[in-house]
């Protein structure tokens, strides 16, 4: 059975599986990283099986390629929507990521720098003032288990820049409240330390002193009814979870900025850089494997060289 449904898969679509599997093993790529690769390629191998019913990968040429792109420009989602030109280019880069890795395994197919990637929109960064982040801390009601929770929840946001998968992954045994510092695993299997604030090591101190479970995760759900339960992973709080809990607190707050949790990671690294933090180090705690990525900051250090040019320029005259 297996292997007729393996029979029956196209060429495409064998290669692309090959593909993910060598992700997911090799690159130790993230569930989230491997579901949106599945999806852009997914596409592409529908797209060429329906056009070009005959067609192999190593027929795949520039002008196949100027079709595809073409087909990605004029695609209308069924809720009437079309592909944004970033979702486009992300379409583009996981067809070339493929093309790279069949070349790798001795394809003779078309080279991967041939294929164009449209130029992405500048992205618009949303952090938090400083006043902004303290109105926002301070909305959980602490007298209350569920308040305490949240409030330990936002203030290691703020104090790590954690993802909110790394922070869902989190277990009680890992956090050294005393050294304020604990080791997280982020994307592509890459280790780093981040540190605690003294004010969100007090919060999640409190938060932990209340917790009477003997569950691992460090951050999960209060029903009304314990289950009975050996190590508390159904008690875990999800991202979308923690998600809500965010948006909950932005809401309360009457913040002008739609606030994520991804936008207190922003606030992160912008407090550290509008701080003097240089940005190799802001680099090292937020994770990210190239500076390139870290340099959307740029946006705090390019306000502060405004400043010294307001200052100083003209004053020598």
């Amino acid at each position: 059975m297996l292997d007729k449904e393996k029979s029956a898969k196209s060429e495409t679509e064998r290669l692309v599986e090959e593909f993910l599997e060598d992700l997911e093993l090799a690159r130790n790529c993230s569930p989230l990283t491997l579901r949106n690769y599945r999806h852009y390629l997914g596409r592409f191998s529908y797209w060429l099986a329906k056009n070009f019913p005959k067609a192999k990968l190593t027929s795949v040429d520039l002008e196949t390629i100027k079709k595809y792109r073409l087909f990605l420009s004029r695609f209308i989602a069924p809720d009437g929507t079309p592909l944004s030109r970033s979702t486009q280019a992300y379409h583009l880069i996981a067809l070339r990521s493929f093309f790279k890795w069949l070349i790798k395994n001795d394809w003779k197919v078309l080279s991967p720098e041939k294929i164009d990637i449209p130029k992405m929109p500048e992205r618009s960064l949303k952090f938090l003032t400083t006043e902004q982040v303290s109105r926002l801390l301070a909305q959980p009601n602490v007298s209350e288990p569920r308040g305490l929770r949240d409030r330990a929840i936002l203030e290691t946001l703020f104090s790590t820049g954690l993802r909110v998968s790394e922070l869902v992954k989190l277990n009680k045994d890992q956090i050294d409240l005393k050294r304020r510092e604990f080791g997280v695993v982020g994307k592509g299997g890459r280790a780093r330390v981040v540190f605690l604030s003294p004010a969100a090591a007090k919060w999640l101190g409190k938060y932990l002193a209340i917790r009477t479970d003997p569950w691992r995760p460090l951050f999960i759900r209060f029903p009304g009814k314990n289950p009975p339960e050996v190590d508390g992973e159904k008690m875990r709080l999800t991202a979308r979870s923690i998600q809500r809990i965010v948006k909950k607190y932005v809401r309360k707050a009457k913040l002008p900025v739609d606030a994520t949790t991804h936008t207190l990671r922003h606030s992160f690294a912008t407090d550290l850089l509008m701080a003097g933090a240089d940005i190799r180090s802001v680099q090292e705690m937020l994770g990210h494997k190239n500076i390139a990525t870290t340099q959307i900051y740029t946006h705090v250090t390019n306000r502060q060289l405004r400043q010294i040019h307001e200052a100083f320029h003209g004053k020598g005259r």
